[in-house]
């Protein structure tokens, strides 16, 4: 009833007085709000139509003046004025009613400086976004033109990227959508197009091409209708795996994807749609691993909101675009030519981070394509390197400005005399419209309306989280050991990063930040366990937490990152305590990612890294032996134990006393706790200039289980050590120099004592004990071994220098080592990681890979340790604060999403394995 006593009015008064703004959004936008066919008939009723002037327009202004439309530069006497994008906040009249697509709907931060001038200037803002039915389907929209532009843009895209890739396809005979005058002009290229795919000249090496349209509203059906002149065939989503391997090449296949076929509930319940609608957090996708593996291009038209699934995350991405991805190619088919199957997506939606998290930014008319790259997490201008092409502008439709404008403007007229009636100067609830138009409403009489209140709740919500930039990120680094410089270093290479060094101690954090030579980083004291409150300020305060403080702090960190929801990285192994806590992570809904250092870290990249291509092949592993270690340069291995420590020796000595558990041949071997690890060093030969030896390291049958081998017959995890170093640690176990319990003769309040008289206390026998005397039975306790008590000689352990007493022997002794066997200026050291892998294949070949990775310090720069310790470290932190990880709970770095990365960008910083493989 209202709205048919609004049209009789609209009919028979002539004072009302409508404006079409000029578009000054972009240089391509050629659209109005209305034809001219639209505007003549406004005129016959009454109204005068006032037109800025633009020769920017697809109507040619002389259309508009033989419509009897009002063409002057001013257009401040008409109450309401229309358009299509956002009008420059300079532009905006006071106290008027204007219409246009403003994207301030999700409180775009881009536009609430636009937002806060129409509030300030009284305006009455209607966007046509907004104005749906009541069934919330929008009833305004150029939806249709936007798949139809978007559909010819990917089609012209996909011919490049063929080619770049080195395929040339007939689809290189179709142009940018602004080539063709009408949609007319761009269908005939396409059917020209088919014509040539249906003769078969699409090559066959890059097989069936299958294109995915999620959606069925109007801009599917507009991107359908240009495909539907291809020679296509329509399948199932079901059919998706049998079309990727056996479709034809002499037509192209569509599948049209809704809801229904790819949200899941959480809790296992049956889709439904009211649900759906209702309660989309409840929901996860299935399109990732369900529908997009055995898509060639993915045609994206559909409306997402923030609490709803996304299509496509950054780690599905890194997952699709690995190299030959294709879970549905049988391995007697071969390899596909193409690096993966997904070649391109075409994002209509144009909703930077949403459905397709990955597109962050739109492409431009004139810039329509990027090439994302996934391992980097980043978009380039090329059309030949890795990845997948995007395709995702924002005001697609302009490209087909006759036809668009043609029919907004018939969407718009049934409209257009409940918004001319609109008086901005008048109260809201005074306003006659129906609820279309009212509903769309989201400013008026400088306040939001009641429907968009919300709004300023998200712009609270955002200013509350801190006053930085949206892409502004603070890290937390606990710890300002060696490791720490070139992780600190690596997150301050990204200006959005703010690194904060908190250390116990001030000069260690300040050097380090200071190392960064960055202004983003900066250091802070804090004792994470007798100042909580701090600490948990802290925690608080940032967008990630990385520990490189010892492992048996980490849990307690946890529990801080845990409480505020904080994801976190370690370069640990995960303890018992951190275990624990992965339910709970979960449940926060935080990534506590963890053994991202070399050993363990590196090690997990590139065991998985090989044992995924080996299984994607159809090979077995039947054995992996892997060891690891940190040792000085051959040429400063200057000491008994040729080894030197770079941080407290103590963790490194006190593994020599644990116990190993590992598989060989199908037997368990243990060693016992206590000291009987030194007893059975392996000569290692691999390298053979550095004359290594090596032994068991913790509990290798574990990896049966994390490296998915339980096949294997042998699993060996080992440490690397020169030859000599198990044999002299064992002397000073037989001499009870590693016990943890406190000696009477250490008590820091004691009297003095000298590392002979020490020794001779230790023999049970008198303090002033000759040192001839104290080295012979020594000799004796230490199994008349020359080797060993030449390392006693050589380390000062019989000389008569004063001990500074630590209480236990252990701690002692790891206080004088930490002294004397440090690296000297000038001294450099060295990382050796080597996997040995026997493998099986199908046709009961053999073949066995060797992975060797070694590196070396810089004298002048940081150690070897340092590097491939903070590096990785460094990368997975960028990765979690990207999004590029975003598994929940405690993890380590073992998923093809996180290693596949994490090797390719540990190689820009120098740190590269090499494998050799032998066939047997």
């Amino acid at each position: 009833m209202v709205r048919l006593l609004s049209s009789l009015l609209f009919k028979h008064t002539h004072t009302q007085n409508v404006a079409i703004r000029r578009e000054d959004a972009s240089v391509w936008e050629r659209r109005a709000p209305l034809a001219p066919l639209h505007v003549r008939e406004l005129v016959r009723k009454g109204v005068k139509v006032i037109v800025q002037p633009s020769n920017r327009r697809a109507y040619p202004l002389q259309s508009y003046v033989q419509s009897g439309a009002v063409i002057q530069e001013d257009i401040s006497e008409a109450p309401v004025i229309i358009g299509v994008k956002q009008v420059p906040v300079d532009a905006l009249l006071p106290n008027k009613t204007y219409a246009f697509f403003s994207h301030t709907i999700k409180a775009q931060e881009a536009n609430m400086p636009l937002l806060d001038a129409i509030l300030d200037r009284n305006i009455r803002l209607i966007d046509y976004e907004k104005m749906c039915d009541i069934n919330n389907q929008r009833l305004v929209a150029f939806g249709r033109y936007a798949g139809t532009a978007g559909m010819i843009n990917i089609m012209h895209g996909l011919g490049l990227r063929l080619l770049a890739l080195g395929h040339h396809t007939p689809f290189m005979h179709i142009g940018p959508a602004h080539n063709y005058r009408d949609s007319g002009m761009a269908k005939q290229a396409v059917r020209a197009c088919g014509y040539e795919i249906a003769l078969g000249m699409m090559p066959r090496s890059i097989g069936p091409i299958t294109l995915v349209f999620t959606g069925s509203g109007n801009v599917s059906q507009g991107a359908q209708e240009l495909f539907q002149e291809l020679p296509f065939e329509y399948v199932d989503v079901k059919d998706l795996p049998h079309v990727a391997q056996l479709g034809q090449t002499s037509k192209i296949y569509g599948c049209v994807v809704t809801r229904s076929d790819h949200w899941v509930h959480s809790k296992g319940l049956p889709y439904d749609t009211t649900l759906a609608d209702e309660h989309p957090e409840q929901f996860y996708s299935n399109f990732s691993t369900n529908i997009a593996p055995y898509a060639s291009v993915i045609v994206n038209g559909i409306y997402w909101s923030p609490n709803s699934p996304k299509l496509l995350t950054i780690p599905d991405a890194k997952r699709l675009l690995q190299p030959n991805y294709a879970p549905w190619l049988p391995i007697s088919i071969g390899a596909p030519a193409l690096p993966h199957r997904l070649l391109a997506i075409c994002d209509i939606s144009a909703d930077p981070g949403g459905s397709i998290e990955f597109m962050t930014d739109c492409t431009t008319i004139d810039n329509p394509f990027c090439l994302y790259d996934a391992d980097y997490n980043q978009q380039t201008s090329d059309f030949a390197g890795p990845g997948v092409l995007v395709c995702s502008i924002d005001n697609m439709p302009t490209q087909l400005p006759l036809e668009a404008t043609q029919s907004f403007g018939d969407l718009l007229k049934p409209y257009m005399h409940e918004i001319i009636n609109s008086d901005a100067t008048e109260p809201f609830d005074k306003w006659n419209c129906g609820p279309e138009v009212k509903g769309a409403t989201i400013a008026s009489n400088g306040s939001l309306t009641p429907n968009f209140e919300y709004i300023q709740e998200l712009r609270t919500k955002r200013t509350a989280i801190g006053k930085k930039s949206s892409n502004a990120k603070t890290v937390l680094v606990l710890g300002a050991g060696y490791v720490a410089a070139p992780l600190v270093e690596m997150l301050t290479r990204d200006e959005n990063v703010h690194v904060i060094v908190g250390s116990e101690l001030q000069a260690p954090g300040d050097a380090v930040a200071k190392q960064a030579k960055k202004d983003n980083a900066e250091s802070v004291v804090v004792d994470v366990m007798k100042n909580q409150e701090h600490l948990s300020q802290l925690v608080q305060e940032s967008d990630l937490v990385i520990s490189l403080l010892p492992y048996s702090l980490h849990h307690h960190i946890a529990e801080r990152c845990i409480e505020f929801q904080k994801n976190m990285v370690t370069a640990s192994y995960i303890t018992p305590e951190m275990k624990a806590l992965h339910e709970r992570a979960q449940n926060a809904g935080i990534t506590i990612l963890n053994e991202c250092g070399l050993d363990p870290g590196i090690d997990h990249l590139l065991a998985m890294e090989c044992f995924d291509q080996i299984k994607s092949n159809g090979g077995k592993i039947v054995s992996f032996k892997s060891f690891c270690g940190g040792l000085p340069a051959p040429e400063n291995a200057d000491n008994p134990l040729a080894y030197k420590f770079s941080w407290n020796p103590r963790g490194v000595i006190f593994n020599t006393l644990s116990g190993a558990k590992w598989l060989e041949n199908n037997e368990i071997k243990e060693i016992l706790p206590g000291g009987a690890l030194m007893d059975q060093p392996v000569d290692i030969d691999f390298l053979k200039g550095l004359n290594l030896e090596g032994y068991p390291n913790r509990d290798s049958l574990v990896y049966r289980d994390i490296y998915k081998i339980s096949n294997a017959s042998t699993i060996m995890r080992g440490t690397l050590r020169y030859k000599g170093f198990c044999n002299a640690v064992k002397g000073l176990h037989m001499m009870n120099l590693l016990s943890t319990d406190p000696h009477p003769s250490l008590h820091p309040s004691g009297p003095e004592i000298t590392w002979r008289q020490f020794m001779a206390t230790l023999l049970a026998q008198p303090d002033d004990m000759l040192r001839t005397n104290v080295k012979n039975i020594i000799f004796d306790r230490i199994g008349s071994d020359e080797q060993r008590l030449s390392a006693f000689e050589e380390l000062g352990l019989l000389d008569d220098e004063l001990i500074a007493k630590k209480n236990t022997p252990l701690d002692t002794l790891m206080y004088y080592f930490q002294n004397r066997l440090m690296y000297q200026p000038g001294e450099r050291d060295l990382v050796v990681l080597r996997h040995d892998i026997n493998i099986e294949w199908p046709d009961s070949s053999r073949e066995k890979r060797n992975i060797d990775l070694v590196v070396y310090g810089d004298p002048n720069g940081y150690s070897a340790m340092a590097k491939t310790v903070g590096y990785p470290a460094g990368i997975a932190a960028h990765m979690v604060l990207a999004g590029e990880i975003q598994d929940k709970g405690v993890i380590v770095p073992i998923s093809n999403q996180i290693y596949i990365t994490m090797i390719r960008r540990l190689r820009d910083e120098g740190i590269r394995a090499v494998e050799r493989s032998l066939k047997y």
